[in-house]
């Protein structure tokens, strides 16, 4: 039975799925016979990826298909492991996959394997190149930019063009390339970009050694501010800075409002996050899988389209971020349900939580 237009754009749109799903065509929502979709995750670096993402695509995919099941994997950063998790979700029956892939370009002769045995792949978080027949994430280069207007208004209050260390992400994905992209249309002109890094795995350890070597170059004097792709980079970067024994941090940002993260704006360690509302994500990319599963179109389901360097108009679903300050994470954050005063505000942070506004 096909799923109604209008029912998933409201999926996509209210994310978090709470209507009754007699609302939307009741039993054509989720009558049917079950089948498995399979998730593959590509590590347990990122927490977002255990913590949020696969506990949220699961409900979503229950809630709509109550008789499915899920396969889940996670890759732990390597690219051989995932390519067998694939075969074998392939082998064991998955109907669909949602691959957010270890290695967008590794993973492609994979993908095609898959196509030929009749099981279609939906790239999740990462564009994985070869024949995906869906992608569901966010605007990339929208998070960049992000990233960049925040470090320019952290820092303009200093006289001439400040310096700024890039401490990127992995270059193994188009994410990293696109969050460059989109700091360095804002940066240009208004910065000076004195060092540059790839992170591999984005990892805190890999992002530490980075930002002591630009220490180490540099000297933390001359660094106004860090362009930290995401979190766990920027762990490893405020890690760097301490272990030089700076004391004023430059503004440093982050992307995936991880808990700690949140912290460590509060303490004014970090100075701003870009968060991404998972269960929108999530909801988004179990509906396409639903959909697909079912035999149906995942351009139903889409809002946009995608091309990788493999594949052109490919159906996409593409969100929107938001930047996150210290002022904006009771408004954000806390009232969007994310996180309560009480996770954010262990004992030690406390007075720095009331100079935030997230008093009890």
């Amino acid at each position: 039975m096909r799923i109604p237009r209008r029912c998933l754009v409201a999926v996509v749109a209210a994310a978090l799925v709470t209507m009754p799903l007699a609302a939307c065509g009741g039993e054509h929502r989720t009558g049917g016979e079950g089948f498995t979709v399979g998730l593959l995750l590509p590590s347990r670096a990122v927490p977002r990826w255990e913590h949020s993402d696969r506990p949220l695509i699961e409900a979503h995919v229950k809630k709509l298909c109550p008789t499915c099941t899920m396969e889940y994997a996670n890759a732990e950063n390597d690219v051989t492991r995932q390519r067998g998790q694939l075969v074998s979700m392939v082998t064991k029956g998955a109907k669909v996959v949602i691959l957010d892939a270890a290695d967008t370009r590794a993973l492609r002769s994979s993908i095609q394997e898959a196509r030929r045995a009749g099981v279609p792949v939906i790239a999740y978080d990462r564009l994985a190149e070869g024949p995906i027949v869906g992608y569901v994430s966010f605007d990339g280069f929208q998070v960049g930019r992000l990233q960049g207007e925040a470090l320019l208004t952290a820092l303009k209050e200093r006289t001439g063009r400040p310096n700024v260390v890039m401490v990127n992400g992995d270059p193994t994905g188009p994410n990293a390339a696109w969050y460059r992209k989109g700091a360095l249309s804002v940066l240009t002109g208004k910065a000076t970009v004195v060092r540059s890094y790839d992170t591999q795995d984005w990892s805190t350890q890999n992002a530490h050694a980075n930002m002591s070597a630009a220490i180490a170059a540099l000297g933390p004097d001359r660094i106004d501010g860090v362009l930290a792709a995401n979190d766990s980079i920027a762990a490893g970067v405020v890690a760097a800075l301490k272990s030089a024994g700076v004391t004023k941090f430059p503004p440093v940002t982050g992307q995936d409002a991880d808990l700690d993260a949140v912290r460590r704006i509060v303490k004014g360690e970090q100075y701003m996050t870009v968060y991404k509302p998972f269960a929108k994500e999530a909801a988004a990319v179990a509906a396409m899988a639903v959909a697909v599963g079912r035999g149906e179109d995942p351009r139903d389901s889409a809002t946009t389209t995608t091309d990788s360097p493999t594949t052109e108009n490919i159906p996409s679903v593409l969100l929107t971020p938001t930047a996150v300050t210290a002022p904006r994470i009771g408004p954000v954050l806390v009232e969007g349900g994310v996180y309560t005063v009480g996770q954010i505000c262990t004992r030690d942070l406390r007075a720095a939580c009331d100079r935030a506004g997230l008093s009890p």
